[in-house]
């Protein structure tokens, strides 16, 4: 982990990550195993990754763990996924806290048995005072959904306060306020799109791709994939001239 620092010192490191965890059912049956065994192989690789981020610096990190669309996979496999979830939960939530790190689950729970629901809530009010790396898990997320909710609240908070729309931010009623928008945005599966995921909150971000399958993502994959993001030039809207001329300013 040293050598993996110093290799990544003179590159910026992203504040925020945002990951699409693709690939886990497609590792599995190249192994002759059933999709499960790749959803437990990637709970492995999103502890690895954690690890990485936490020695890295990053400090928000953001995971796509269950989409609103998955509730259209087979039944079994989705008694899976949620069953996975709270055994996660419970299995990790000592070293979260242990490691100073905070979980924020983001996402309708309102789907998720009250037993799920209840340890969410339990491992969030735990660690809600660590000051270490902030893990978001999106769960039952749908970057559609997050918009369509967060400008229900909005327009509810203007009727209740008497507050005009316009002096509102809709950015305040998101799944995600309070957290900064993502630098560096990564699918692995070779897949190449956003899968509804974060629409709003990347709208400046790095996208990077890589045909890697999330359970073979490792430390190598992320410092390379934190090696692109460095080598880009963000301008936000503006010349290259401004943004130089803005750095050489600070």
């Amino acid at each position: 982990m040293i050598d993996s620092l110093n290799n990544l010192a003179q590159f910026d490191i992203p504040r925020h990550i945002a990951i699409v965890m693709d690939g886990n059912g497609r590792w599995a049956q190249q192994r002759y195993k059933p999709r499960v065994f790749g959803h437990k192989a990637g709970v492995d690789a999103l502890r690895a990754t954690i690890e990485s981020c936490c020695s890295l610096g990053v400090e928000f990190l953001t995971v796509f763990a269950f989409s609103s669309e998955n509730w259209n996979r087979p039944t079994k496999e989705v008694g899976v996924l949620m069953d996975l979830f709270m055994l996660t939960l419970k299995s990790q939530v000592k070293r979260l806290h242990k490691n100073n790190i905070r979980l924020k689950v983001i996402g309708d729970r309102a789907r998720f048995l009250p037993s799920l629901q209840s340890k969410i809530l339990e491992v969030e009010s735990l660690t809600e005072g660590n000051s270490g790396l902030t893990l978001v898990v999106a769960a039952n997320y749908g970057g559609r959904w997050d918009i369509q909710q967060a400008a229900q609240l909005m327009l509810q908070h203007s009727i209740d306060n008497h507050i005009p729309l316009i002096e509102l931010k809709i950015e305040d009623y998101f799944s995600t306020a309070g957290l900064p928008e993502p630098d560096l945005f990564i699918r692995t599966g070779g897949e190449e799109r956003i899968s509804n995921f974060l629409l709003w909150q990347i709208a400046y971000s790095e996208l990077y791709f890589t045909d890697t399958l999330w359970p073979d993502f490792d430390q190598d994959g992320l410092e390379l994939a934190i090696k692109c993001f460095s080598s880009r030039n963000r301008r936000f809207g503006q010349t290259s001239e401004q943004v130089n001329e803005t750095f050489n300013n600070k």
